[in-house]
């Protein structure tokens, strides 16, 4: 078995002269958190992953990290971290939240940058992004600075350096929002051929400077920078991409083949061009089609970039490696208000332009109501915000532009040094929770801007709805904020306040959607924002129902919610059980507490009330004598009276499990569900077994099964093999079996449910042999003929099977710093684990910039 062996440390071959290649990938997800929760929730459509960020992940983030080359058996021969040898940007929200679920992803992006460094000329890959993903030409020039001020904080903080280009979100771009960038020292961005409108060789000091050549149909030539010429003397250089050749891999199968890819890439270059001309080879796309539009479009990346470079065409480099050797020669003047997604410049964020999904008979009519009314909820609050302000910190604008680092690190050492920074006094506590809950409506402001809410084609789609969710967040709290008529002296401040949201859902009314059964913006709002707002007791009740089911500590958290729990007594009586409590909930975003009291009673499965209010000191004797009497009523049976006590001494609506989070919810509900289903695929599987002759018989006569029996063989095959596949006794010869009757039985099975379990089946098997190869005991070795068994009975099912996880666990331990002291045998079992997940183990070479863990 071949050690690992690095590529990346030898000096390449000289390549043709003045030729260069870069890939870039714009990688981003819309902020997906609910608002109140900060918490990405359940989506369903995601299945069988909990939500889109974790399948986009499992399908091209992590990929993208450590990419395979393959030789023509399929086997890996290469591993490579595809983002060291690209450009990219990754959106801020999007990096927040790999940081937290997908940390191994998160670090190979930060390896990625350093590694770039080291490969070009001290010039990492990484570009920042504006911070949300708001269009920026549209956006106020406070909340520009605001996004371009964000995003650059949020990339020192993850990369450890100051960004030399920033990404405009859609590359939407207009003269002014580049002058933005300029003036924070942003040295260069990417737009789309046909935002150039015209263009001129740079004068030589002291010539007079040639006629300005118009571009039009995109006919720029994209092979070299331009410098676009701002206020004072400001400037920025601006890489005007290859459309075509973008297109072919966005929408035309380009990624159907690395090769076809490499030579596509390298079409660009101009032949007629002297050779002493640097030439630049570029292209951007959404990264999601590395992986998740295009599978395996990572792997044609990889392959493709590796063929370039072995075959001498062409010299990968970054735009800040070429930029600081090849400085821009021509300048160039950008079509204002232009974006690389709608043809009639951004309107596609505004109005019904025709830029849509193509469903016939709907209109786009609703984006212009939208944005108005999140305009008004920005103009109203913001003079709002700075009365409100004013007494408390020194500059409320300068705050939100540095609140990004309060965002990034909530530690009390940060929060005490931003409010040294920002704050006019030292603040008592519910002065700082007021600041708090200022700047948390601004940063809501943002995120209501985020640009996918007006990209799709109706109102009452998901990435709409999320953003009216972070606009219904402002209204909550410039209600708590602005209603109080000690903080003015001036009735227009109060009117305006009060006006608020029926101002706002006045103006959203006019955003009729194009399906009938969701009306118009209002209705949305009203069912999915009402329905999800959250306040302090709510978080109560969600704590309170789910104590019934799951054991918290004293002091824990539920979401970003600290909860010190003061008092917790369950009583029962047959099926029915009875909680009672007090904890102290505290935000840790505005540093808000509440204390509260609660009771719960469970009579089985679904069947479940609970109430919550807030606890008063005053009102513990009250609450001493309800325990009592709730306490009686338990041990007498009594549940009538235990209900009438409740709502005696509760006074307020009650809470069931419909008042849960959605995960909670979710879970609970699952495992309610669990018996009732295991009962039922018990069932269905002896139904099928007592009938499998029968099904032979038919099969051999070529007699359609009738569709009881067809239905009844589909699940319980599909569960048996479900059943073993996650089973911890791996059964290989009773999969094999399975499989067969499939055949059989023509059973068509749920691939895509089986390869996600057989995928973390592996995974985990491949965990287990992680922790034995610590120990080189003989029983150890038993683990190891255990885990070569299920890789290869996994190699037998009917469909592709994702082993990323379980080939990176390979090739981990194959990097170990102990794997030298293996035993032979040991060492001979594991090159079979290899093999078996399909890894040409004697060939195998690790890229620069594939992080061990």
């Amino acid at each position: 078995m071949a050690a690992s062996r690095r590529s990346g440390s030898t000096t390449a071959p000289s390549t043709p002269p003045q030729r260069y290649l870069c890939v870039h990938g714009h990688f981003y997800q819309p902020p997906r958190e609910n608002p109140w929760l900060e918490t990405v929730e359940l989506q369903e459509s995601a299945a069988p992953y909990h939500d889109w960020n974790e399948r986009i992940t499992s399908e091209c983030y992590a990929p993208n990290g450590a990419s395979r080359i393959v030789n023509h058996d399929r086997q890996i021969i290469r591993i490579v971290n595809n983002y060291a040898r690209m450009s990219f940007n990754f959106g801020p929200t999007l990096l927040s939240w790999l940081e937290d679920f997908a940390p191994r992803t998160y670090r190979m992006i930060q390896d990625a940058d350093q590694a770039s460094a080291a490969l070009y000329s001290n010039h990492g890959s990484a570009l920042a992004q504006v911070y949300n993903h708001i269009i920026m030409p549209l956006a106020s020039e406070r909340d520009a600075r605001t996004q371009i001020r964000w995003g650059i904080a949020d990339f020192e903080h993850r990369f450890g350096r100051k960004p030399e280009g920033m990404w405009l979100a859609e590359t939407a771009v207009s003269r002014s929002v580049l002058d933005l960038l300029a003036q924070e020292r942003i040295q260069f961005t990417i737009l789309a051929p046909h935002q150039a409108a015209r263009i001129r060789r740079i004068a030589a000091p002291g010539k007079e400077p040639e006629p300005w050549h118009e571009t039009p149909d995109s006919s720029v030539d994209t092979t070299r920078p331009y410098l676009v010429r701002l206020d004072n003397g400001r400037s920025i250089t601006v890489f005007f991409y290859d459309g075509p050749a973008s297109r072919a891999i966005a929408f035309e199968g380009l990624l159907n083949d690395g090769e076809t890819f490499a030579r596509r890439l390298t079409s660009s270059f101009n032949p007629d061009k002297p050779a002493s001309e640097p030439q630049l080879a570029h292209v951007a796309t959404d990264g999601e089609s590395y992986g998740h539009h295009h599978k395996h479009g990572e792997m044609a990346l990889s392959y493709a970039l590796n063929w370039v470079k072995d075959n001498h065409l062409a010299q990968l480099t970054n735009y800040g490696e070429f930029l600081e050797k090849f400085p821009p020669t021509w300048e160039a003047e950008v079509a204002e208000n232009t974006s690389w997604s709608c043809a009639h410049g951004v309107e596609r964020w505004r109005s019904d332009c025709g830029c849509n999904g193509g469903k016939p008979g709907w209109n786009q009519r609703w984006r212009t109501p939208l944005r108005e009314a999140l305009d008004l909820l920005r103009d109203r609050t913001a003079p709002l915000a700075e009365a409100v302000a004013k007494p408390l910190l020194k500059d409320l604008w300068a705050a939100r532009d540095a609140y990004i680092h309060v965002i990034l690190d909530r530690s009390s050492d940060n929060l005490d040094r931003f409010f040294a920074a920002h704050a006019t006094h030292t603040l008592t506590s519910a002065e700082r929770i007021t600041v708090f809950e200022l700047l948390e409506l601004q940063r809501h402001t943002q995120l209501m801007y985020t640009s996918c809410g007006w990209f799709f084609d109706d109102i009452s789609g998901i990435e709409t709805m999320q953003i009216i969710a972070y606009a219904g967040r402002v209204i909550q709290l410039a209600t708590k904020l602005f209603t109080d008529s000690a903080l003015f002296t001036d009735p227009t401040f109060i009117l305006s306040a009060t006006t608020l949201e029926a101002d706002f859902l006045r103006v959203l009314a006019t955003a009729e959607s194009n399906d009938p059964n969701a009306g118009n913006g209002a209705e949305v709002y009203g069912r999915f924002v009402n329905a999800g707002r959250l306040d302090l007791e709510s978080v109560g009740a969600h704590y309170a129902i789910s104590s019934i089911f799951r054991s918290y500590p004293d002091a824990g958290a539920i979401f970003c919610f600290d909860v010190h729990r003061h008092s917790y007594d369950v009583f029962t009586s047959g099926r029915g059980r009875f909680a009672v409590g007090r904890a102290t909930l505290c935000s840790r975003i505005t540093e808000e507490c509440e204390d509260i009291c609660f009771a719960v009673l469970h009579l089985g499965d679904q069947n479940l009330s609970a109430a919550v209010k807030r606890f008063a000191p005053g009102d513990a004797d009250a609450w001493e004598t309800f325990i009592t009497n709730a306490r009686n009523s338990i041990r007498h049976a009594n549940l009538p009276e235990l209900i009438r006590f409740i709502d005696g001494y509760f006074d307020s609506s009650l809470y069931s499990l419909a008042s849960l989070f959605a995960d909670e919810q979710h879970r609970i509900l699952q495992s309610i569900l669990n018996q009732t289903l295991s009962e039922v695929e018990h069932s269905l599987i002896r139904i099928y077994e007592e009938h499998a002759t029968l099904l032979d018989f038919l099969a051999e006569a070529n007699v359609t099964a009738p569709p009881a029996l067809a239905v009844t063989a589909g699940f319980a095959i599909n569960a048996s093999l479900r059943r073993s596949l996650e089973a911890d006794a791996f059964d290989s010869t009773e999969i094999a079996r399975l499989l067969r009757r499939a055949d059989v039985d023509h059973v068509t099975l749920d691939s895509d449910l089986l390869s996600y379990t057989a995928d973390k089946r592996m995974k985990r098997a491949m965990v287990r042999l992680e922790a034995a190869a610590e120990q080189q005991a003989p029983q150890n070795i038993s683990i190891l003929n255990e885990t070569l068994a299920i890789a290869e009975s996994l190699r037998t099912l009917p469909m592709e099977v994702n082993l990323w996880q379980a080939q990176n666990i390979w090739n981990d331990l194959l990097r170990r710093s102990d794997a030298t002291y293996w035993s032979r045998e040991w060492r001979e079992g594991f090159r079979k684990v290899g093999l078996a997940l399909n890894i040409s183990v004697e060939d195998l070479v690790i890229d620069l910039g594939v992080r061990a863990f």
